[in-house]
């Protein structure tokens, strides 16, 4: 079919008229209750939801972020530059000699967050964000820079308290972490990758969160809040924008964010920092039991009606049990008035406990139920002390220390392994390329080691350069290690 320009003309005019009347008429799809907000097809009740909950968080962080700083450290690193098969080349020698063997010193700079707990210039943080740190550098929200001074550090449970020079500063309010519930809102603020005052929004993903392998106390909140290198020491806050938790780190294949953060709760870390501040460390309770985990087989064997508690495995003689009559195979169902489901429970209820206090415990003991009044105790000494001993051998620059109840248990070593442990090594001792932190020093040159006090009567003795036979525990194994200069 043709159409001539006048047809064309009256099927145009006649297809504007239409579409001016259809879109004229009002459409209703169900919602006649709303009121549409222009033509954006969004509730008005929507809108003013979103916008009530979006101005709550920015009340709380605006409240909040003031307590919020960035810390920055400097620190001293050794680095083995890269060695060319050239260099060993006796005529490149002649005129260079070793130098390029020989591992360089470089500044590195690391990035972190604090919290403002005092306004005495007290500011709480992660212990791995300052941890050898030579220099350390605090930036206020005002950005404001000052001085940081180290005033404590726990690496047991990844605290720190440091303190800058100035008064008068804006705190943050603490909250209750017992009280978190999974599902709750909290936000995290710090500075990651350096962009001081980042807020991230999620909810607590658990709570509890143990044997993770970030430090030896684990209690920690697990959260879906972004949380990415440079978070570390900032705050992990609720929406009454009090302080339940210490943002310490993240689970990633990445190294970057992937939904699974960890803080420290915020009862934890209070106890912690109140010590360093006090005493300079963490005097911590002590009640001279090892303890597992009940499995099913154990709670058959037991006659456990639930597999919940801490079984005793040891008990160490002389210690705060074994003089209330706890006895090896008693299990511990309650604490000073709470309950006990996991090992880790008990330990942390145990270490945060003032040493001198009175507790109850409750426990099953051969079926039975009973109570026992416990007065904690303070570790031992020789436990808590490393041996930082100076040698003038292959053994200079090792820390080792005696085993611990604790250790054996964390280690799940043999009871009957007996020696010390290596605690530290430092990275120009001579032992470092031999020896790993964890390893069990039972025999030195052929002599028994069964504590300090043998592995410093042994060491001692050694003289320079000569060649020393180790006989360690290491990955379930006894092996003999040798340390010489060739």
């Amino acid at each position: 079919m043709i159409l001539n320009k006048k047809g064309l003309y009256m099927i145009r005019t006649f297809i504007s008229i239409w579409l001016m009347s259809v879109l004229a008429i009002p459409f209703n799809f169900g919602h006649s209750s709303y009121t549409y907000a222009g033509e954006s097809g969004i509730s008005q009740q929507s809108i003013d939801m979103l916008t009530r909950m979006g101005q709550a968080m920015a009340e709380i962080a605006e409240a909040v972020k003031p307590a919020i700083v960035n810390i920055s450290t400097t620190r001293t690193m050794k680095v083995q530059e890269r060695v060319y098969p050239f260099f060993n080349d006796p005529f490149f020698k002649k005129f260079f000699g070793d130098q390029f063997k020989t591992p360089k010193e470089r500044k590195t700079i690391s990035l972190g967050s604090g919290v403002i707990v005092d306004s005495k210039g007290y500011i709480l943080t992660a212990n791995h964000v300052v941890q050898g740190a030579e220099e350390i550098n605090v930036t206020l929200s005002d950005k404001k820079e000052f001085k940081g001074t180290i005033i404590g550090t726990d690496a047991k449970t990844d605290i720190a308290v440091i303190k800058i020079d100035t008064d008068h500063l804006q705190t943050i309010k603490w909250g209750d972490s017992d009280k978190l519930r999974v599902g709750e809102t909290v936000l995290a603020i710090g500075s990651p990758y350096g962009l001081s005052q980042t807020v991230t929004m999620g909810i607590v993903s658990a709570v509890g969160r143990a044997n993770v392998g970030i430090a030896e106390y684990e209690d920690f909140i697990q959260t879906d809040a972004a949380i990415n290198p440079g978070n570390s020491g900032g705050a992990m806050v609720n929406v009454k924008g009090e302080l339940v938790g210490i943002n310490t780190a993240i689970f990633s294949t990445s190294g970057g964010y992937q939904g699974i953060g960890f803080a420290v709760p915020s009862n934890m870390a209070n106890i912690v920092m109140e010590s360093l501040i006090k005493n300079g460390k963490v005097i911590r309770g002590w009640l001279g039991v090892s303890v597992q985990v009940i499995t099913p087989e154990l709670s058959k064997q037991f006659n456990l009606k639930e597999e919940k508690g801490a079984l005793v495995g040891d008990v160490i003689e002389g210690g705060p049990a074994g003089e209330a009559g706890i006895q090896r195979g008693d299990v511990i169902i309650e604490y000073d008035g709470k309950k006990i489901d996991e090992p880790y429970q008990l330990r942390n209820m145990v270490a945060n406990t003032t040493p001198g206090k009175d507790v109850e415990l409750k426990i099953i003991k051969e079926s039975r139920t009973e109570t026992k009044k416990i007065t904690i105790g303070e570790p031992p000494s020789e436990i808590l002390k490393p041996s930082t001993s100076e040698y003038n051998n292959f053994l200079k620059g090792v820390t080792v220390q005696n085993l611990s109840t604790e250790i054996y248990s964390s280690l799940n070593l043999p009871k009957r392994l007996k020696g010390v442990i290596v605690s530290d090594i430092d990275e120009d001792s001579p032992a470092a390329m031999a020896l790993t932190q964890g390893d069990v020093i039972q025999e030195i040159n052929r002599q028994k080691i069964t504590d300090i006090k043998d592995y410093e009567n042994v060491a001692s003795k050694i003289k320079p350069g000569e060649d020393i036979l180790l006989y360690v525990f290491r990955g379930g194994l006894s092996l003999y290690i040798t340390l010489s200069g060739k």
